[in-house]
Formats: structure tokens, C-alpha cells, sequence
């Protein structure tokens, strides 16, 4: 397991990005999947920056754990912000027009569509929301 501990500031995005680049490009993994993951992860970050500790600044920490049987990335992201739950939200009524949709929420709808599994829990005072891509 790889672990990379950054303050979450958007300006740390491209290095998050970079870091979880090389885990799976070490796993020989598809250029298709590999943007999914990334998109991913980007949204996951950004959303840790802008709310987990407004209007202070804290830090996150983003393990990433390649699997065998199946190949497959899981990695967790863990912030000591205010407990919140993104997966308790419904899901954004997508057959809606953008324009009478509420806003928020589509960045963790697609995460939940386009990873294998994900799920949240709030322990020993840390967020930590777990996502899992199968990637061969």
C-alpha cells in the first residue's frame, strides 16, 4: 500500500493525480479505466479541499492498494473535516433537464456509477470514503 498524506488545497490536485498515476500505470492498467479512476479521484479531492474543513485548511491522506485476484485498485481517502456522509444523498434525478436539476451532487453519482464499489465511514475522527476498481 502506497500512501501520500498533502494538504488538501486544489493547488495539491496535479500532484494527487500524479500519485495515484503511477500506481496504476505500474499495474499495467487501460488508458480507459485508468481515466475513469483519475476522474475519480479528482472529484473525491476537490470536494475534500472545498468543504471537508471551510473555511480552514487541513490535510488529507490517500492510500492506494493494488489487488491480484482481481487485479483491481482500491484506494481510500481520509480527511479529519466535519463528519459527512457524501453516499447518504439520493442520487441527482439525471432524467431532469440540467436546468431544473438541484444543484450538487452529479460528481458523486458518477463516481458511484463508474467505480466497482464504494462506501463511506466516519471513524476515530476521520471521513474515510473507500473506492475499488476492478482494472484487468
Amino acid at each position: 500500500m502506497k500512501e501520500l498524506i498533502i494538504r488538501a488545497e486544489i493547488e495539491n490536485l496535479d500532484t494527487v493525480l500524479e500519485f495515484v498515476s503511477q500506481q496504476l500505470d505500474a499495474k499495467g492498467c487501460s488508458s480507459r479505466i485508468k481515466t475513469q479512476i483519475l476522474v475519480a479521484v479528482e472529484e473525491i479531492f476537490v470536494n475534500i479541499a472545498h468543504y471537508a474543513y471551510a473555511p480552514e485548511i487541513g490535510e488529507a491522506s490517500i492510500c492506494v492498494e493494488m489487488t491480484d485476484e482481481p487485479v483491481s485498485v482500491i484506494m481510500s481517502f481520509m480527511d479529519g473535516g466535519k463528519p459527512f456522509d457524501p453516499l447518504a444523498k439520493p442520487d441527482p434525478d439525471i432524467s431532469l433537464p440540467a436546468g431544473k436539476r438541484q444543484i450538487g451532487g452529479l460528481g458523486v453519482f458518477m463516481v458511484k456509477k463508474t467505480m466497482d464499489d464504494v462506501s463511506y465511514e466516519y471513524k476515530d475522527g476521520k471521513n474515510i470514503l473507500t473506492i475499488k476498481k476492478n482494472i484487468r
